[in-house]
């Protein structure tokens, strides 16, 4: 049950410093669109306010470098500004002030200027915005000293009281590419003198099972009334604010994945404080293998395996696996095309030898390669990270014609590209490895596994850095754009220290007479045989990739009654050999 400091519970849409009179996020657009586009979207594809509220202008909505930092960043869309055009532009009409004095009225909004200069975005507003000759007044701010996100504040007696009043935010023709998010105008009450913090999130475990976190609210102000504290999740504790002048309200057992939305009230006086849950997700440990077995349409990133590093569209779980001579697959597959989300998988963080990656991916369709700049659309697609997502090794395609290359790189562009033309369609396996000694990134790509060696197999890419990669600890798949990015299948990722961890004892993937019945199961017992019939370790996982399951088998059988109806992926390792099957549950 949530614990509220007070007996009523009040709703009022809250903001810090009371009355909110218009607040705007920007949604999540799923690409880059133009806001006559955006007007017209699905929510949360499209902006939140509504008539009376219009919106118009020559800048777009955007969903890469999104807002952070500041307290109450949204992180999903924002508008977007380009020097590519001079009076690029944004404008808000139809906003009611009319009800609140001109010296209580006070905005916000998050701010990113990636070239910061002497002139910056101009912000103006008018009453008269619909007529023929509109006046416009322009709004003093601090300009920004560096190119990360900040929090704009404009103080009491700038905006009139109106009952027509419109924002402009405009481009001058000297500066760089700047972008806004969560502007907020509210009514400042004097009386209201809660300050909240930057809210935090610590996990209260880290297993592969869905974790809970707590999270802490700092404040100043307290000990003047009554709050409700209203979280969306969780349950309140900590340092009563009606009471204690100053410390940390606490959130306990907050879903693990979960964003938090916490309300704090005292009659007119309203705040609102949000964080974006952190992932409690465990670091995997070597040797690595991964064969996605998550139900075709699920998220990636909602894996226990897997992190969303950004926003946008998801990776998701395709049905089948892909195969390639002597590299033995199971479970199923991810897919993902354009821009959107980028996942990221930690691993054992390695500082020496060498570290080998391996996988399976097919480009099935290149057609939304267009040539923009470059000429030649590239991109990477995959990629070696140390254990802070930084990336240290890249896997390009570049389209040429209907057939594609590859490249690899350290860099985020390259011209050290593989000779061979590949088509659409075909399933390549790629090896890449980093030797910490030798400070070189290497690329197999198709090698015949009956003869491979690397030592005497030559790379068929290859890279001596300038500059050593202090540690490699994760993997990455990336979505970068709507017209770089092609369809991509991946599968069967397997990273190690050793390349007879990745292949040898995984190429020996199917046991030999397998037999796993019945399936789908009914009564409660699968039973599950082999040629060798020993004893096997079963490990059961969800769509989600969650373990559920973890015995070993008992003359053949093992009981699966406490699972739900619904379908998994059963892990089977008998002496050293595993083999992965999709099993159903009514």
């Amino acid at each position: 049950m949530k614990k509220l400091y007070t007996l009523f519970l009040l709703v009022i849409a809250s903001v810090s410093f009371g009355q909110t009179i218009y607040s705007e996020n920007f949604g999540t657009p799923a690409a880059n669109t133009t806001v006559a586009n955006y007007i017209t979207g699905t929510a949360p594809a499209t902006f939140q306010n509504a008539s009376p509220i219009a919106y118009s202008g020559t800048a777009d909505v955007r969903a890469t470098s999104v807002s952070n930092i500041y307290a109450g960043a949204s992180g999903g869309g924002n508008v977007f500004f380009t020097t590519a055009t001079a009076g690029v532009f944004f404008q808000i009409d139809g906003i009611n002030t009319s009800a609140y004095s001109s010296a209580n009225i006070q905005m916000t909004f998050g701010y990113l200027t990636v070239t910061f200069a002497t002139v910056q975005l101009i912000v103006e507003y008018s009453t008269d915005a619909s007529s023929t000759t509109p006046t416009w007044t322009p709004i003093n701010f601090a300009n920004n000293t560096s190119n990360t996100w900040n929090l704009v504040t404009i103080p009491g007696g700038v905006l009139p009281s109106s009952s027509t009043l419109s924002l402009r935010f405009k481009q001058p023709a000297t500066a760089g590419q700047m972008r806004i998010d969560d502007i907020k105008i509210f009514n400042f009450n004097p009386s209201c003198t809660l300050v909240l913090g930057t809210a935090t999130g610590a996990c209260d475990a880290v297993t592969f099972n869905i974790d809970t976190y707590t999270a802490t609210i700092p404040y100043t102000g307290g000990g003047t009334g009554t709050y409700t504290i209203t979280p969306s999740a969780g349950t309140v504790a900590g340092d009563n604010p009606g009471t204690v002048a100053a410390g940390n309200i606490l959130i306990n057992g907050v879903p693990e994945g979960t964003n938090l939305t916490v309300d704090v009230v005292r009659g007119v006086c309203s705040y609102q404080s949000v964080l974006t849950a952190p992932a409690c997700k465990p670091i995997n440990t070597l040797p690595f293998n991964e064969p996605f077995p998550y139900a075709s349409g699920v998220a990636l990133g909602t894996s226990q395996k897997w992190a969303n590093i950004n926003t946008g569209d998801e990776i998701l779980g395709a049905s089948g696996s892909l195969s390639y001579t002597g590299y033995g697959a199971s479970g199923n597959s991810v897919t993902f095309t354009g821009t959107g989300i980028d996942c990221f998988t930690p691993y054992t963080a390695t500082t020496s030898g060498t570290i080998y990656a391996s996988f399976l991916v097919n480009v099935t369709d290149l057609s939304n390669m267009t040539a923009t700049l470059p000429a030649v659309p590239t991109t990477y697609f995959a990629g070696l990270t140390d254990a802070a997502k930084n990336y240290k090794g890249r896997l390009f395609i570049t389209k040429s014609g209907t057939q594609y290359q590859f490249g690899l790189d350290a860099a985020s562009t390259t011209t050290n590209l593989d000779a061979t033309l590949r088509n659409a369609g075909d399933v390549q396996l790629v090896i890449m490895s980093y030797d910490f000694g030798s400070l070189t990134l290497k690329a197999w790509i198709n090698p015949t596994l009956a003869t491979f060696d690397v030592l005497t197999t030559a790379p068929t890419l290859s890279q001596v850095l300038t500059t050593a990669i202090a540690d490699l600890g994760g993997f990455i798949l990336r979505q970068d754009s709507a017209t770089s990015t092609p369809t991509i299948i991946f599968d069967e990722l397997r990273i190690d220290t050793t390349i007879g961890g990745l292949l040898t004892s995984n190429q020996v993937n199917a046991i030999t007479g397998l037999k796993v019945y019945p399936n789908p199961v009914s009564n409660g017992t699968l039973f599950i045989e082999s040629d060798l019939n020993a004893v096997k370790t079963i490990t059961v996982f969800d769509v989600l990739g969650k373990q559920v399951l973890n015995t070993t088998t008992s003359n053949n059988a093992i009981n699966v009654s406490q699972l739900h109806t619904g379908i998994y992926m059963v892990q089977i390792t008998e002496e050293g050999n595993t083999a992965t099957k999709k099993l159903v549950i009514r």
